[in-house]
């Protein structure tokens, strides 16, 4: 049976892992939308080869230039960030969510509302509006799948087991580009060094978060409202290899774990298939040839992001929403060359000391917790 499929961020790394597992399996699927922040060239190319009814750029101001793209095509065009919402809200059968941090959090709320499939690439949104995002698949009856690789390993450990038998969760970190890093050495990263993740290819953004290990602290929190066993059985380990992908430890001492390639093309097809499987492309993997698997122990002195992420998920109310906000303006001062890489986490340990607003209750609460923590963070780089 062919189903619908929009993409939200169809130009990034997962939008265009998603839609090489759609170009071989075309017959399965029909594309309702696709949207992209600006890159109209690349969303141009991919709306003409998959067919797709809609293609939306958040940058209102490329709207011309995509209209122009798509001229004589028959596909309709769209822009702006209302646009982005309308085309989540046009009820395809499955919604993948990838636009990256708090931008991507009214269209997930929008597919969220239409009640349908959901597979949710885009951590910040749960980590900005946790109880507001899972009130509302409750009260839509949407099923929220979850892309990231981590995630979806602890979804696929749990097929089959019930939550309450649970010990622990551990979601693996592959310990980023500088694992293996001296105090002084990591002062001194640039963004190019920062960006060079050993095992996965991601964004400039995802990949900063890597390197801070700040992407597991939200992970954490993300782990939190998926996988309601207690933030205390939630734990974290250094696999360097990045072949376990998380593991779910049962209280008869039992623990299953999620193996697969280093390639986002698994845990999208996991979501895409479900509740069934899919063929893909990827090699199996040979284990021989990987021979040894390693694990330590997070350092949260060299690294203290993680730290700052549980501390904000233990406080709860708006202190998750505050973390995302300062983390994606110092990461983004970072990649500006603004401040160093250990400012990053110093940025945000410091926009979390002041008094917080009160915890979001609505989805217009969440976005005015996330414009006083960019303005608070931003004052604090004035003063960096």
């Amino acid at each position: 049976m062919t189903r619908s499929i929009s993409i939200l961020g169809a130009t990034g790394s997962v939008g265009c892992s998603t839609l090489d597992l759609v170009r071989r399996n075309r017959d399965d699927w029909r594309v309702e939308a696709l949207t992209a922040n600006g890159n109209v060239a690349e969303l141009a190319v991919q709306a003409r080869e998959f067919g797709a009814r809609l293609a939306v750029v958040a940058d209102e101001a490329r709207l011309p230039a995509l209209r122009e793209a798509l001229a004589g095509s028959g596909i309709e065009a769209a822009g702006g960030r209302a646009a982005l919402c309308e085309a989540a809200a046009r009820g395809a059968d499955v919604t993948v969510a990838a636009i990256v941090g708090c931008a991507g959090l009214a269209p997930v709320m929008a597919a969220i509302e239409q009640g349908g499939t959901i597979a949710l690439a885009n951590k910040e949104a749960l980590v900005s509006a946790g109880e507001v995002m899972t009130a509302a698949v409750a009260r839509h009856g949407a099923t929220l799948l979850p892309v990231d690789s981590e995630h979806n390993a602890i979804f696929q450990c749990l097929a089959g087991g019930d939550i309450a038998d649970v010990r622990w969760i551990t979601l693996t970190a592959s310990g980023g580009p500088f694992r293996t890093w001296t105090a002084e050495q990591i002062s001194k990263a640039t963004p190019a060094q920062a960006v060079a993740h050993p095992n996965w290819d991601m964004g400039a953004k995802i990949s900063v978060d890597s390197a801070t290990m700040m992407n597991k602290g939200l992970e954490v929190i993300e782990a939190h409202h998926l996988f309601p066993v207690g933030l205390e059985r939630i734990r974290i380990v250094v696999h360097p290899q990045s072949v376990i992908h998380s593991l779910v430890e049962y209280r008869d001492g039992s623990t299953l774990a999620q193996l697969g390639p280093s390639d986002m093309r698994v845990p999208i097809a996991s979501c895409l298939a479900w509740p069934r499987r899919m063929e893909t492309a990827l090699k199996p993997l040979d284990l021989p040839a990987i021979g040894t698997l390693s694990f330590f122990a997070p350092d949260e002195e060299r690294f203290p992001a993680t730290r700052l992420a549980r501390e904000a998920a233990q406080a709860g109310g708006a202190a998750p929403a505050v973390l995302n906000a300062a983390n994606e303006v110092a990461v983004a001062a970072f990649l500006a060359g603004q401040i160093a890489f250990t400012d990053i986490s110093a940025l945000v340990a410091q926009t979390l000391s002041g008094t917080l607003p009160p915890a979001p209750r609505t989805l217009e609460d969440v976005f005015a917790v996330d414009a006083e923590a960019r303005a608070r963070a931003a004052a604090q780089l004035e003063h960096a």
